[in-house]
């Protein structure tokens, strides 16, 4: 009795966007004719409110709606590589289109905060439009930095913010409106923008055809430069005169990030210097509600930032207290400090920022010493 035949199978495994395909020599020995229809619905199909005109707007696979592989002994190689090819390219798209960002200048903000603001001008009103047709309705923020020779320009670093109300103004519009008097002005709209995520534009700032700027970002995560810190001098140098102990590395400083975890404690500790030996930060939340502009301030700026992050979080406790102590709208009791946490290179220089802010600021209300 003959024996059966073994029938050659050919297993498709679809995991992620990026695949690594390989032909062994032996498949390379035959031709191949692979045409399978990838069917993938854009993320903004799932939002049965939003309006999308361009329908590949969001879909990472709109350009190949049909892939076609074919390897041969004279071209496997060259297929293969052009297929590899073309996905690296899209990928690179998909990367460069989700670190852009459409920019505002208005305020600087931090992590956490919470601006509302009212606009009229037509051109913001057609990004916020835009950016709210999204799946994440977000744009960058950035602040206004006065330099030494009194010039005031925008910062190069800022956050990201989530656009999470937006509606038509049932009031008057508040001091400091969004939008102008030329004339294209229209009904106010009330918006609150909530900070996340810090970035830093990288290359040119380009105007769009509907009127708005947009810049390149590249985000910033505290884990990871604090950890960069760490890893940029792990490895003493060898001891010089300047330096005999060998613990200062191309021009840094391999204690620094401990030194910015160690002073990090001094924001919850008891402190002798305080009434009561209470903490700065709690000292400075009992100075602020006796200076609150109306009742409940103090609770409801503390409800919008949340707990503060631990002390082995030196980078994101120093930001939680730049945003305590410069609320928005402002209360005018501190120091503006929350430009100079954003343009610190390192975790020990924001966490001194945030220090020297907070004590200013508690020296000032108790009145020992008045900054105005």
């Amino acid at each position: 009795m003959p024996s059966p035949r073994p029938s050659p199978s050919i297993i498709f495994v679809v995991t992620t966007l990026v695949s690594a395909v390989a032909f062994s020599p032996s498949m390379c020995r035959r031709t191949i004719q692979l045409r399978p229809t990838l069917s993938v619905r854009s993320p903004s199909r799932l939002f049965s409110g939003i309006n999308n005109n361009n329908g590949n707007d969001f879909d990472d696979f709109a350009e190949f709606s049909s892939t076609q592989l074919t390897s041969s002994n004279d071209d496997c190689n060259n297929d293969d590589a052009s297929f590899l090819s073309s996905l690296q390219s899209r990928v690179q798209q998909v990367n460069e289109q989700s670190n852009k960002l459409p920019l505002m200048i208005l305020d600087t903000m931090l992590p956490r905060q919470i601006l509302q603001i009212q606009i009229q001008h037509e051109t913001l009103k057609s990004l916020m439009k835009h950016r709210v047709s999204l799946e994440n309705p977000t744009l960058g923020m950035l602040g206004m930095a006065k330099l030494s020779t009194g010039q005031t320009v925008p910062l190069k670093t800022g956050v990201e913010v989530q656009i999470i109300q937006m509606e038509k103004a049932t009031g008057e519009p508040p001091v400091g409106t969004v939008g102008s008097s030329s004339g294209n002005e229209g009904e106010p709209w009330d918006i609150s923008l909530r900070a996340g995520r810090r970035f830093v534009i990288e290359g040119d700032v380009e105007k769009t055809d509907e009127g708005w700027t947009e810049a390149q970002v590249k985000f910033l995560d505290s884990q990871e430069e604090e950890e960069g810190e760490v890893q940029q001098y792990s490895s003493p140098s060898v001891p010089s005169m300047d330096d005999p102990t060998g613990l200062s590395s191309g021009g840094g400083d391999r204690l620094s990030l401990a030194r910015a975890i160690s002073k990090c404690k001094q924001f919850t500790e008891p402190n002798m210097n305080m009434k009561n030996s209470a903490s700065l930060v709690d000292r400075w939340i009992e100075l602020a509600k006796e200076n609150e502009r109306h009742p409940g301030q103090i609770d409801a700026l503390l409800s919008q930032l949340g707990e503060i992050p631990p002390e082995y979080e030196p980078t994101e406790r120093a930001l939680w207290v730049g945003a305590l102590i410069n609320p928005l709208p402002s209360m005018g009791v501190a120091m503006e400090i929350r430009p100079a946490l954003l343009v610190s290179k390192r975790a020990e220089e924001r966490v001194q920022v945030a220090l020297d802010g907070i004590l200013r600021s508690i020296r000032h209300m108790d009145g020992s010493a008045r900054m105005w």
